[in-house]
């Protein structure tokens, strides 16, 4: 029979490697070096439109991985306190790659604008 110290350690261990497993929430994520670089040859209004290509495309992968997460920490939660089978539900669909990814595309073409002296939003270079 296991004794109450190895059962403890054993749930513990289990506890762990199941949030291990979790979605990161997407303000946790970092994003990845990206280098402004490939934006040399665009013209500003170029850099706006791709700014505002990224910007839709971080939003939609943005959202995803706070769903992700979210629902990984319900499972989590239902996983601990009633059923422990639903924490194999975790596993799942995390799109940190991504939007690392995706969030350092966006800096690296804010970086570009700035370098370029464009307006971050075309609408009040029409303005001014």
């Amino acid at each position: 029979m296991l004794s109450q110290t190895t059962l403890k350690r054993t749930s513990a261990l289990l506890a762990l490697a199941m949030i291990a497993g979790c979605s990161t929430p997407p303000d946790k994520i970092s994003a990845s070096y990206v280098s402004p670089m490939q934006y040399v040859d665009y013209s500003c209004d170029q850099i706006t439109h791709e700014m505002n290509r990224v910007q839709r495309q971080l939003v939609q992968v943005t959202g995803a991985q706070q769903k992700h997460a979210d629902n990984d920490a319900v499972a989590m939660g239902v996983g601990l306190v009633l059923f422990w089978p639903a924490l194999f539900f975790l596993a799942g669909a995390d799109q940190k790659e991504e939007l690392a990814r995706i969030k350092g595309e966006y800096e690296g073409v804010q970086q570009a604008a700035s370098e370029q002296d464009c307006e971050a939003d075309p609408r009040a270079r029409r303005a001014g």
